[in-house]
Formats: structure tokens, C-alpha cells, sequence
């Protein structure tokens, strides 16, 4: 039998113990029932509404001497408005949690739902080789349910917490599926060593010859002050080259613990990594939102949103596209490469070893310069050669029909309608096949519309009704004399009966479909995201004209993701053909851009002219069918006359009610259409009278400038 003694100590134990508050939903209770805002609660407890916030939603929980404080009001009230029926137990504060802990997601992933109970052995096994899991509380803050799709993706047992987290000022870094992990974190290296040790982030590989996806942390502006950063970063004339000095106190932080930076330094977007040893690549990649690290135009207001739904809305993007790696640029060419591996194991014939080898369809590991006419005039092929031969000039179309060759009849109509493309240039890069070795030039070649490549041609002598633009150049205007066209350019010229003789070509002997993967897996994320906001293939044209009206008041934060893809498909395009930046740049110096496989003109040319000549080939069918022809087009925007407000009054159909082959439709998938904009068809002449594009300003009040119309 214990002595008294004994039984003193243990119960002074208990005394010594912290307080034990009652659960989060209870102390909301409490508060409500006792009629106290919880900014007057903030005032009593010294701290601020956000923080009283945390402590009823489960993201935080008080300390010394706010803890005793707040226990002692919590029992006071719990006295006076008991809960209804049997009080809720006191549910004890969150211990760290034991290596084999796995959210709820993952352990429904893990978790068969038919055939024996997994043996614990086996799951002691699968669990000791991931980091030790950072604590975690489920994140109640977000109305917003996880996106059903999204969350569909199995989970890596090797990553149980998802690609990335958003970490705030209190320490808490929210994660996708709502989960909430505690980082205690001080300084940048800390933060470091716990996301590779301790956060169970990151993301399995999208090829089996890729690499896992390094870990985000995302930094809201109080959480990079508290690691010494600052709040924001002035003083640059561009926004791509802020970056902390070399003498800042966390640059030299991140030395002093043997961590290094990329080139780019510590920007909006920093790379802290380790030499892979072992095969085990150690990088973190971090994103400090107050740096504008997320483009309003490509993020629109995700940098305003509370963490719990950044990280939402940057997880979707993630387990649909890619986990972010920088801009949505950077991110759409980092997609190009994570799909298509450059390098892959190889067993040497010889010594049996494995080694590095090409993998086919892929660019390569080594950059590859271009034919002088697909370079750009600063390019060191053309500045070295002292080429004078011209240039490629495969751009997204910028016309607007002279108004003289309007009719009276199109004049008299009441509106101007605008068709957008959906994702004109995903479009394009289906099936699309693309040079992956380097350029042969040849003289006098037999044109052939399978070999991608550059042709030297003279158009001109083709014959276009001027009611529409030439499909040969980027202005509209009949082309004067021979130049230099993509291959897509050129067999559309052979298309529309022209006998075509080119005098040069650059062509590439080793072909593929690179971007096959790339356009397959960008179409399903902006497919799934409409369909999310209400918007999918199964709607009639009435239907998906209503649903488009609407999609974007159904989930900003979807909206958000949905922007995001389209901007990593014109981003990745555009990246394709990087220019030098800066003002110390001279003609004829390398620049960075240039050491990459993915700098590649060509292959940007070719998407370009594809999705042009695709857009002169609909409006070609809708003048056949329908008698009516463009006003005005913008890269994938092209203005219609129209007897009414709505696409229906002028598309054509067949007897049936099927829409026409070949013209423009309506549809959520890309190559589709859905309306950009409606105005007065006197606001459009008015427009066209002073050589601007109706195409350009028809969005929303009709003053809009369109974001990127040149790509």
C-alpha cells in the first residue's frame, strides 16, 4: 500500500502539471454564452482577435502566463453556462505527435477496404523510413471543403503532410487537406532542417526517371520578419531581380550552416540546397509572399488570403500541375522537363554498371543552339555569323479589319460579340511534333509538312479574302516577298491550294511529340478545375453560357488555381524564347536562358503557328457557313459582328442543332470557345475608326486591356 508520502508527491505532480483547457469548440461556446466578442476577450488576455481566433479553432494554444489566465475565465464560465447534457470532457493539450503518425488523408489512402488488417509489423516497417512528423492540428479556419479531385491523389507515405505549407508569424504552417503543423522554427537554417527532417512535405516524382519534388514553404509577411527578413524588398527598378544583399545577416546564416543558394540568390522564390550525397537531393524551396513572390495576374488575390487557403489553393495547383518552383513561367517550363526526364538509368554493355543515359524524347542534358533565323537579333549565332537573312516572325495574331471593308449590313448589326479560345496554345501543343535535335540546313529542299522546321517561301503570291486576316503573319497583312515560316504556316499555305517551293530550310532530322505529356496534364488540371466551379463537357451551349456567367462567384480560390494553369501554359510557352534582361546586356553575350535544353525558339514557333493558322482555319469555315467575318482578333480573341448579346445568335449549327464542324463552338476544353465580352457594335467602328483593337478593350466595361495578348 502507497504511504502518504507517495500519495502527496503524485498529487503535487498533478498540480504542477499545466493546465488542461477545455476543447477548442468548447471555448467558443463559453465565450458566445457569456456574450463577449472575441476582441474584448484579445483586450482582457493582452493579445490580439487573431490570436483568440487560434485558440477556438485548434490552430494555437496559450502559454505562460496566458494559459493559467485564460484557464481560470474558461472555469469560471463553464460554471455559470454548463453545456447541455453530459459536459464535454477536457480534452488534453497536443503532445508531439509519434513517428507513426499519418493524417486522416493518409491513413485512408493507406488503408485497404477490402482484405486482411495490414499487420503491425509491416506498417512499423513502411513508417521508420519517413522524418518524424512535425505535431499537427486539423485547420478549421476555411469554410471551404477540400477539392474532391484533388484530393483523390494518393499519398506518398514518404511525404504524409503534401507537396508544401504556409507558415504565419505564430508558428503554425498550414498544409494542404487542412492539416496544421507546428514549426518552431527561429532562424532560415531551422526552417530548413525541420521541412527536410521533421514536416513530412514534399511530392513523389511525375515520371519514374524524375525526381521527387522539393518541399515549399511559403512565408506570409509576419513569419518572414520573424526569421529576420524583411517585410518587403525595395529599391529595384524589376521585380525579377530583388534579392537580399550578400552581407544580409540570413544570407550569411544560411552559409554559416553549410547551405547554399542558387545563382538567383535570396528573392521572391529561394532555392536553399545541399550537394546531393548518396543519391539524396536535400532542397527547400521558399516563397516569401510579401516579396510578391505570387503575381496578382497569374494568382489574383491569393497573397490576400488567410494561410489556411493559400495553402489550399496552392495545393490544388500542386497535385494537378506541379508544385510551384517560382513564377507560373518557371513553373510551366519546370513542368516541360519533370514530364520528359532528360537523363535515365542505363545498364552499360560492357562493365554491367548502371550509368546516366538519354532518355528518348526528351531535349537532352546539353543546350542546343538554334538556326540563325529562329534565333533573335541579340542571339551570338547571329551576331557572331553576321546574319542578314531574316527572321522567324511566328507570333499570336494582332488585326484589326480596315473599316472601309466594312458593309453597311455589318454596321447596321447592333452587337459586337468576342470569342475567346480556351487555352489557344494547349491547344496547339497536342500532337504537335517538334524538333529534338539540332538544326541541317538545305537549299532548294522538297517541302514536307511532317518534318518540323524553318522555311525560307514566298507566300505572297497567295490569294485571301481581305474581309479576313493573312494566316501567314502575325499583323494580318498579306506578306510582302519570300520569309521565313514554320513548317505549320507553310502547310497550311499548301492547305489552301498553294503550290509551295521553299529556296532554304533548316529542318531537324530526330523528331518526337515532346510536349505530349506537358499538354495532356495541363489539360486535365484546367478541365478538372472548371468542372469544380460548375463548369463541364456534359452542359448544352445554353447551359455552359449560363455556368461561365457565373464560375467565377463560386470559389475564388478555385478561380485562382484555374488562372494559375492558364498562366503556366502561356508562361511556358513564352519561356521557350527567353530574352536577355538587364541593361548591362550586350548583343552577342550569352545570357543565362541560353545554357538551358528548354531554350528552344523553334519549338515556341511552332505552337505559335499552329494555334494561329487553327484560328484562321475556323474563321475560313464560319465565313462559309454563316456569310460573317471578323472585326478584330487578339492573340486567341476575335470579334463578330452579331444581331444579338449571346455567341447562339450567330454560330452555326446544323438542321439538327449540332454545332458545325470545323468553325468556332462552344465548349470548357481547350480549343473551345466560351465569350470574352460583349459591347455595342458602334463602340467597336468607334474603335476600329482609330486604329485600336475591339479585341483587346471588349472584356468586362469595354476599357480593359487584355493581360499578355501578345503570347
Amino acid at each position: 500500500m502507497a504511504s502518504e508520502e507517495e500519495l502527496f508527491a503524485s498529487v503535487d505532480a498533478l498540480l504542477a502539471e499545466e493546465p488542461q483547457l477545455p476543447p477548442p469548440a468548447e471555448r467558443a461556446r463559453l465565450r458566445e454564452a457569456a456574450g463577449i466578442t472575441q476582441a474584448r476577450l484579445a483586450q482582457a488576455l493582452k493579445t490580439t482577435t487573431q490570436t483568440v481566433k487560434n485558440y477556438e479553432n485548434g490552430r494555437s494554444e496559450p502559454k505562460s502566463p496566458r494559459l493559467e489566465a485564460y484557464q481560470r475565465l474558461l472555469n469560471g464560465w463553464a460554471a455559470k453556462y454548463p453545456a447541455p447534457g453530459t459536459a464535454p470532457a477536457a480534452e488534453p493539450r497536443p503532445e508531439a505527435v509519434p513517428e507513426t503518425f499519418t493524417s486522416p488523408a493518409a491513413r485512408e489512402a493507406e488503408t485497404p477496404t477490402t482484405g486482411p488488417v495490414e499487420a503491425p509489423g509491416a506498417q512499423t516497417v513502411q513508417t521508420a523510413q519517413r522524418p518524424a512528423p512535425a505535431a499537427v492540428r486539423p485547420a478549421t479556419s476555411s469554410p471551404r471543403p477540400a477539392v474532391k479531385k484533388a484530393a483523390k491523389a494518393a499519398l506518398d507515405p514518404r511525404f504524409p503532410h503534401g507537396p508544401l505549407a504556409v507558415l504565419d508569424g505564430d508558428g503554425s504552417a498550414y498544409g494542404v487537406d487542412g492539416i496544421v503543423l507546428d514549426c518552431p522554427a527561429a532562424t532560415v537554417p531551422e526552417l530548413v532542417e525541420w521541412t527536410l527532417k521533421e514536416s513530412g512535405l514534399g511530392a513523389p516524382k511525375l515520371h519514374r526517371n524524375g525526381k521527387d519534388a522539393d518541399p515549399l514553404i511559403v512565408l506570409t509577411a509576419a513569419a518572414a520578419v520573424k526569421l529576420g527578413l524583411p517585410e518587403r524588398l525595395e529599391g529595384h527598378e524589376q521585380r525579377r531581380s530583388l534579392r537580399l544583399p550578400e552581407d544580409h545577416p540570413v544570407v550569411k546564416q544560411v552559409a554559416k550552416a553549410r547551405w547554399k543558394l542558387t545563382q538567383r540568390g535570396f528573392g521572391p522564390w529561394a532555392r536553399i540546397y545541399r550537394p546531393a550525397q548518396a543519391g539524396q537531393r536535400q532542397c527547400v524551396q521558399l516563397a516569401v509572399l510579401s516579396w510578391d513572390a505570387l503575381d496578382t495576374r497569374s494568382w489574383p488575390g491569393v497573397a490576400e488570403m488567410e494561410p489556411a487557403d493559400i495553402a489550399r489553393v496552392l495545393g490544388v495547383y500542386a497535385q494537378r500541375v506541379i508544385t510551384p518552383r517560382g513564377s507560373t513561367a518557371v513553373s510551366g517550363l519546370e513542368l516541360m522537363t519533370t514530364l520528359r526526364p532528360p537523363t535515365r538509368a542505363v545498364q552499360d554493355r560492357t562493365t554491367g554498371n548502371w550509368v546516366s543515359g538519354h532518355t528518348p524524347g526528351s531535349l537532352g542534358t546539353e543546350p542546343m543552339d538554334p538556326a540563325p533565323p529562329e534565333a533573335t537579333a541579340e542571339h551570338p549565332v547571329v551576331v557572331n555569323s553576321g546574319w542578314t537573312g531574316g527572321f522567324l516572325d511566328e507570333e499570336a495574331y494582332q488585326w484589326v479589319r480596315d473599316v472601309d471593308l466594312l458593309t453597311g449590313d455589318e454596321v447596321s448589326l447592333p452587337w459586337a460579340v468576342g470569342l475567346d479560345l480556351n487555352t489557344a496554345f494547349l491547344a496547339a501543343a497536342a500532337r504537335l511534333t517538334v524538333g529534338l535535335s539540332g538544326p541541317d540546313h538545305f537549299h532548294h529542299p522538297q517541302f514536307n509538312p511532317k518534318i518540323p522546321g524553318s522555311w525560307l517561301v514566298d507566300l505572297s503570291p497567295v490569294e485571301l479574302d481581305p474581309r479576313l486576316p493573312s494566316p501567314f503573319t502575325p499583323s494580318g497583312q498579306r506578306p510582302q516577298g519570300p520569309a521565313w515560316y514554320q513548317t505549320h504556316t507553310v502547310a497550311y499555305a499548301q492547305e489552301l491550294g498553294y503550290n509551295v517551293r521553299p529556296i532554304q530550310a533548316y529542318l531537324r532530322r530526330e523528331t518526337g511529340a515532346y510536349l505530349d505529356p506537358w499538354h495532356d496534364r495541363l489539360r486535365t488540371a484546367y478541365v478538372d478545375t472548371l468542372a469544380d466551379l460548375g463548369v463541364h463537357k456534359d452542359l448544352t451551349d445554353t447551359e455552359f453560357l449560363a455556368a461561365m456567367e457565373r464560375h467565377k462567384q463560386a470559389d475564388p480560390g478555385l478561380v485562382a488555381v484555374l488562372a494559375a494553369v492558364k498562366a503556366t501554359v502561356k508562361g511556358g510557352v513564352g519561356k521557350l524564347r527567353e530574352r536577355p534582361q538587364g541593361r548591362h546586356y550586350k548583343d552577342g553575350d550569352r545570357w543565362p536562358a541560353l545554357e538551358r535544353p528548354t531554350w528552344r525558339p523553334d519549338i515556341r514557333a511552332a505552337v505559335i503557328s499552329k494555334a494561329r493558322v487553327n484560328m484562321h482555319r475556323k474563321m475560313l469555315k464560319m465565313a462559309e457557313f454563316t456569310g460573317l467575318y471578323p472585326l478584330a482578333v487578339l492573340s486567341d480573341c476575335v470579334v463578330y459582328p452579331s444581331p444579338g448579346r449571346s455567341a447562339l445568335d450567330f454560330l452555326p449549327y446544323s438542321a439538327s442543332g449540332k454545332p458545325i464542324p470545323g468553325a468556332f463552338r462552344l465548349g470548357p476544353t481547350p480549343g473551345l470557345a466560351k465569350v470574352e465580352g460583349v459591347q455595342e457594335m458602334a463602340w467597336a467602328v468607334d474603335l476600329m475608326e482609330q486604329g485600336l483593337n475591339p479585341a483587346r478593350h471588349i472584356k468586362g466595361d469595354g476599357h480593359d486591356a487584355r493581360f499578355d495578348e501578345g503570347e
